[in-house]
Order: structure tokens, then C-alpha cells, then sequence
């Protein structure tokens, strides 16, 4: 009798904490849910306002709206607007867990700038009680397509992993995870079915991510994919995504050596036939253990970033034609020059092209090169980066032009002044050059933006506007941090230069540019 009272009473004490616990949680919920909206009440009470039209009746049109229609526009907002609208009335409050959009984004849904150890909520309560939350309904229509976790400091991959297994991966189209653990020597390991995808449309990844495909994974709708700064299992992980799959069409991928220390060797090779968009950010040191092969006869558009290694492999592309490349210098040599010429050649159909200032350098170095390639169909070109003393302004350019016969658009964008003497005159501008062809029969406009006044920038515009014969613009955007003096001297000095186009107009942009 006597074991029977205690049995009864223990079972009693679990009750109750069993329900204290569950009402502590639901006060957490309302407290976090009040945090939110009171955070968005000022936005959303111009909507309560505009939600009455001026009808007689006073009808609330919005309210009106069926369900599928006001979960759209839901999904145009923020996780934290979209929560805050469940209190317009009881229509709307379970609104925003039909949303087939998921985004949580640590930046937004935490205060920034305070540490997650000190934060009233941290992001990874938020995260399951929005999760908890949308889960009450057993069926919700329409299911989630798209999930978002973005998570930048003290990262749990636990949780990622319980909620990515936790959703219906038969119905998602479209996965961006980008994590930061606390301990980054313990990465995300995805789960194996979603190696075998067949919704995935865009698959973007990111920081402490580890790659292990099976040999038989397959993607057969991804049509996006985004790899930055993952790890890879084996030197073979990334070949065997890219063979997987069949349609892709835009791949951005951030490789850093780092990442690659616990491979002896690894290999990008890109051969997909169907691939229009590349962005290969390479920041590997040149080494033979790190090479990359790209094989893409389909590619429009090309970015490129990084080093070149003495065995990368770049095929003909001769369908790219808009382009950006930024190589970095890592040899003073002109094998390395030779090497970037090569490369360039690759892409002899483009055009649209953006260099680095570096890049350019780069080309000017080896303009011994035999074959230097000559880009028939450029008509836009644009220098980028910071300017640097010994880059030899009028040099590099005119070298460019040269091999762009048919340029009409040429653009600079500067940053960052490097190294001295940049306000004194470089005597290898004072060298007369041959004008290029397109200078004289193509080029009709020009936008300096950056401008800062300096010797090299005001003698570059000069050499510009003697040589190009049928100019019409020359568009100048000025540094917004100088001062109106300065500006107006500059103003009146570059009006004051000789213009071989009788048509050329100087116009300047008061638009900001820092």
C-alpha cells in the first residue's frame, strides 16, 4: 500500500513538471513572439491603417484575399514581419506558417553587434521556436520549398542537422546553408539523402560544410550551385557533384588552400557541357598538389579570381562573352605573364570585359608575349582595383586597346591609392604611342569613376581625350569625400584639355562613389 502512494506520488511530481515545463515554454514562445512584434509594430500599423479602404462598409480588402495569395506576399518579407503579422487579427495568426519560405538569418533575427552568449534570445531558441511553431500544423499547405539557415557565430550543427533531416526533402527546392561553428574542426555532414535530390533547383553552401557525396549520388533538376569555403572528404568529392549533375547551369565556387590541408591532392575539373555561368574564386597558392581543368564549351559568362598554377587547364570558350577576370600576382616573371596571355586567349570571342588594375599590370609585363591575342568583338572594357604608382597608366591601357579594335565603351573604376609619388608626374606617360584603331573609328564614350585629381588620373583622362577622335562622352564621377574647392578646380582643369572629337562632352556625375 504504503509503494503504491509513493508510485502515485512520484507520478504526480512528473505531471506537474512536466506541465510547468510545457507552460514555461509557451510563456518563452509569447515572450519571444511579443519581442518580434513590437520590433515590427510601427510597419505594420501603416498596414492595419491601410488595410480599411474607404468603402461603406468598411470592408477589410487585404483580409479578403485568399490564403495562397497573402502567403506570397508574406514570403516577400522578413521572417520577423512576416511572424509580427499573426497579431493584425485571429485571420492572420497562422498565416506565416504556410509560408513555403523559410529564411533564418542569425543577422537578422538577433541584435547585432552583442555577443549570442549575452543575447536575451539566442538565435538557436528563435530558430526551434520558429520551427516548433510552424510544425503545429500536421499538413501544411503548400510544404516548404525553400530553406535558409544562415548562421555566422557559435553555429550548433546538431540543430542544422536535425532540422534539415526533419524536412520533406522530397518537396525542397531550394537549400542555402551557411555555417560558422563554434568549433570549426567539427563540420556539418549532410545528410545521404539529399545526395540523391530530384527537386533541388539551388543548392548553396557555405564555411563549415563538409562534402561527402556517394559515388551514385545524382541532381537531376540542380540547376544552381554555390560551394564556398567547404571542405571536401576526398579529392574526388567535388568531381563527383559536378558529374551528377546533368542541367546545370550557374556554379560560383570559393576554393581556399586552407581548406585543402587534409587532401595531398585535389582537382577542380569542370566538365559540364550545359554550364553558362562560372565564378571560380581561386585562392590557392600555385602548387602542383591544387590544379584546376575547366572544359565548359557552353559557358556565357565567366568570372575568375585568384592565381594561376603551371598546370591549370583552361579549354577554348568561345561562347563566353561577357567576362570579368582578377588574377592575382604572385611571380614577377614573365612565364607567369605568359601564362595570364594564354589564359586570356580562351576567352578571344568576349564582349564585355572587366580586368583588375593587377590583371592589367600582369599583361603589360609580358607584352613581349609572341601571341597575344587580339578580341574582335570587345566592344566594353572596364579597369578596376587600386591604383598603384608603377602601374604605368597610358601603357596599360593603350596595350589593351590595341587589342580591341572595336571597343565603344571604355570605363574606369577606382578605389584605393597605393605606394608614392602619386601626385607627381610619371615620365612614362610622356612617351608618345601610336592611337589604337578603335580610338579613332569606335570608341564614343568614357566614364572615370574614382576620380581623385591626382597627376596619373589627370593624365590619363588628357591622353584620352587627344587620342579618341569620335568620343561623345567623357562622364567623370568624382570622389564624394572631396571638397567642393577641389572639385571645381578639377572641374575647370579638365575643361581645359584638348579634345580631338569636336563632339566629346565632359559630364559630371554627382553620384556617390567612395
Amino acid at each position: 500500500m504504503k509503494r503504491q502512494m509513493i508510485e502515485t506520488e512520484e507520478r504526480e511530481r512528473r505531471e506537474r513538471q512536466r506541465i510547468e515545463r510545457a507552460e514555461r515554454a509557451k510563456m518563452r514562445d509569447q515572450a519571444w513572439l511579443i519581442d518580434v512584434t513590437s520590433t515590427s509594430r510601427r510597419r505594420l500599423s501603416s498596414v492595419r491603417q491601410n488595410a480599411h479602404t474607404n468603402t461603406d462598409d468598411g470592408e477589410d480588402i487585404i483580409s479578403s484575399l485568399p490564403d495562397s495569395l497573402l502567403c506570397h506576399i508574406l514570403s516577400f518579407l522578413p521572417i520577423r514581419d512576416s511572424v509580427a503579422t499573426s497579431i493584425l487579427s485571429s485571420r492572420w495568426r497562422p498565416l506565416w506558417t504556410l509560408i513555403p519560405i523559410l529564411h533564418l538569418d542569425q543577422k537578422e533575427l538577433t541584435e547585432p553587434y552583442l555577443d549570442e552568449r549575452n543575447k536575451k534570445f539566442k538565435f538557436v531558441d528563435i530558430v526551434l521556436r520558429i520551427w516548433t511553431l510552424r510544425n503545429a500544423i500536421s499538413n501544411p499547405t503548400p510544404p516548404l520549398h525553400k530553406l535558409f539557415i544562415h548562421w555566422y557565430h557559435y553555429c550548433l550543427p546538431f540543430y542544422v542537422d536535425t532540422l534539415v533531416r526533419a524536412t520533406n526533402l522530397r518537396d525542397l527546392q531550394e537549400l542555402d546553408l551557411h555555417l560558422c561553428n563554434y568549433h570549426p574542426h567539427q563540420p556539418l555532414e549532410l545528410p545521404l539523402s539529399l545526395y540523391f535530390s530530384t527537386t533541388l533547383v539551388v543548392l548553396k553552401l557555405g564555411a563549415d560544410i563538409r562534402l561527402n557525396p556517394p559515388s551514385a549520388c545524382v541532381f537531376t533538376c540542380l540547376r544552381i550551385l554555390l560551394l564556398k569555403c567547404v571542405t571536401f572528404a576526398n579529392r574526388d568529392s567535388l568531381s563527383t557533384i559536378l558529374n551528377a549533375c546533368p542541367v546545370l547551369l550557374d556554379l560560383s565556387l570559393h576554393v581556399v588552400d586552407k581548406y585543402l590541408n587534409n587532401l595531398d591532392e585535389f582537382n577542380v575539373i569542370v566538365l559540364v557541357a550545359t554550364l553558362k555561368r562560372l565564378h571560380l574564386h581561386w585562392n590557392v597558392q600555385p602548387s602542383s598538389k591544387y590544379i584546376f581543368q575547366i572544359n565548359t564549351p557552353a559557358l556565357e559568362y565567366f568570372h575568375f579570381r585568384g592565381y594561376l598554377n603551371r598546370d591549370d587547364v583552361l579549354e577554348k570558350l568561345p561562347n563566353v562573352v561577357e567576362c570579368v577576370i582578377q588574377i592575382e600576382d604572385c611571380e614577377k616573371s614573365d612565364d607567369y605573364a605568359k601564362r595570364v596571355w594564354d589564359f586570356m586567349g580562351k576567352i578571344y570571342n568576349v564582349i564585355s570585359m572587366e580586368l583588375s588594375i593587377i590583371t592589367a599590370l600582369i599583361l603589360f609585363h609580358g607584352s613581349n608575349h609572341e601571341d597575344i591575342p587580339t578580341f574582335h568583338n570587345l566592344s566594353s572594357l572596364k579597369f578596376c582595383g587600386d591604383i598603384w604608382f608603377d602601374w604605368y597608366a597610358w601603357h596599360v591601357v593603350h596595350l589593351l586597346l590595341c587589342q580591341a579594335p572595336k571597343l565603344q565603351i571604355l570605363t574606369f573604376e577606382h578605389s584605393i591609392l597605393l605606394g608614392f609619388n602619386l601626385y607627381k608626374p610619371n615620365p612614362c606617360m610622356e612617351e608618345p604611342l601610336n592611337v589604337p584603331e578603335c580610338m579613332s573609328s569606335h570608341l564614343t564614350t568614357c566614364h572615370y569613376k574614382g576620380l581623385r585629381g591626382t597627376m596619373t588620373d589627370m593624365e590619363l583622362i588628357r591622353k584620352i581625350l587627344e587620342a579618341a577622335r569620335v568620343l561623345k562622352t567623357m562622364k567623370i564621377t568624382l570622389l564624394s569625400y572631396l571638397g567642393s574647392r577641389r572639385k571645381l578646380c578639377i572641374r575647370k582643369e579638365l575643361r581645359k584639355f584638348q579634345r580631338s572629337s569636336q563632339n566629346c562632352q565632359i559630364a559630371f556625375d554627382d553620384g556617390h562613389f567612395t
